[in-house]
């Protein structure tokens, strides 16, 4: 059987993230959600996305193909129920399909061509960008049991002031030493070759991903999920982080998500709390508008290849789009276009072949190239946001 994760109706609504990646390649918890469907299903699973975006995610069409869509998270028994439907199959939750089995995944899928079940079990969806954050303790405790599941833990080395030991997990060649680890809220988990340096006030639940390091001095606490290789300290509540990005210094992160490739100045700080305690609007790309998100604590939504100055301040809820540089004093407005530099002050357009030479320099620091394919997508976006950028 050949398996496909579907962007389904939420792209529009996971934007700044999805300009760069399919619903599938966002992480929450410890796993991209592709990651999490691949090792339940153990095979690969292709991606029906947007078309600008299948260069570098290609759709792979068999005879017989079940379309899974990304923004609903796997759990055993969905797997057991996904890996059973036949042709003509679908899967309903809470009146919207989660998967189907069809000949042609391109084709609009329509319920009357097909026998429908109910899916009756609670789960973990992906709808909005502040899902991502919101429920980031439920996804990254899912990912934990499911990792570490019939696994021993690499030792805790002594130097550490541990509470909870059982709910903390360190693979292979994670290193933490003379730092506080408090799993009683959530587990800890270490992925490998990460590294906690010293000094560290650490509150679960915490996903360190592969070869990610936590600087000396940080505090950190409140569902937090720092992707593959990246590098963090000051204080950071509730956030997930994405891939090979940094907030390397001191100020605050909270109740937020970076995307990849992004960087975050020193003493840069977010507010996530409103002065009169109102719940949080937030910029939604499919309404383009402001909508209401229900939290009273929203920080920054940041898109990829996103960069700030020191001492750059940000309101409650504010999204950011995709290479965009914050540099001037004063709070920015809580809505900024991709490809836009400036800050407080005005802004104007971020030219492609800047920010490319700026992403070339980045990306090979860690090894990865910055090559045609992500140049096209980028471009691709800069053409996209041009009705928000009135510079």
């Amino acid at each position: 059987m050949n398996y496909i994760l579907s962007d389904g109706n939420y792209r529009e609504h996971l934007l700044p993230f999805t300009f760069t990646r399919p619903v599938a390649d966002i992480r929450i918890g410890i796993l991209t959600i592709r990651e999490k469907w691949q090792r339940r299903l153990n095979t690969d699973l292709s991606s029906l996305t947007a078309a600008y975006l299948s260069e570098k995610f290609p759709l792979k069409k068999m005879d017989s193909n079940v379309v899974i869509i990304a923004s609903f998270l796997p759990t055993d028994n969905l797997v057991k129920a996904v890996v059973s439907l036949k042709t003509g199959e679908a899967i309903n939750y809470q009146e919207e399909v989660i998967a189907y089995c069809t000949a042609d995944p391109a084709a609009t899928f329509k319920a009357s061509d097909f026998k429908i079940s109910t899916w009756e079990e609670e789960l973990i969806t992906v709808k909005h960008t502040w899902d991502i954050f919101s429920k980031n303790g439920e996804a990254l405790q899912a990912d934990y049991e499911f990792i570490t599941q019939g696994r021993k833990s690499a030792p805790i080395s002594d130097t550490n002031r541990v509470i909870a030991s059982e709910n903390i997990f360190l693979e292979e060649g994670a290193q933490v030493e003379y730092s506080i680890l408090n799993a009683t809220q959530g587990p800890i988990y270490l992925g490998k070759d990460s590294l906690i340096m010293e000094g560290n006030m650490i509150r679960g639940a915490l996903a360190l991903c592969d070869n990610a390091v936590v600087k000396m001095g940080a505090k950190i606490y409140g569902a937090t999920t720092i992707g593959p290789y990246g590098k963090v300290c000051g204080e950071i509540n509730n956030s997930v982080i994405f891939g090979y990005s940094s907030k390397g210094h001191d100020g605050y992160l909270g109740n937020a998500v970076l995307g990849e490739w992004c960087n975050i100045g020193a003493d840069s700080n977010n507010s996530n709390l409103k002065n009169n305690y109102a719940k949080v609007r937030l910029w939604n790309y499919a309404t383009e508008k402001f909508d209401q998100t229900g939290l009273q604590f929203c920080g920054l939504m940041m898109g990829d290849h996103s960069k700030t100055a020191i001492n750059t301040m940000f309101n409650t809820g504010t999204v950011i789009g995709v290479n965009v540089n914050v540099y001037t004093p004063g709070f920015p407005r809580n809505f900024i276009p991709s490809f836009s530099w400036g800050g407080a002050s005005g802004f104007s357009t971020y030219l492609p072949k800047k920010a490319f030479e700026a992403a070339k320099v980045m990306m090979a620091r860690r090894g990865v190239e910055f090559d045609e394919v992500e140049a096209n997508m980028l471009n691709h976006v800069f053409e996209l946001s041009k009705k928000w950028r009135k510079y």
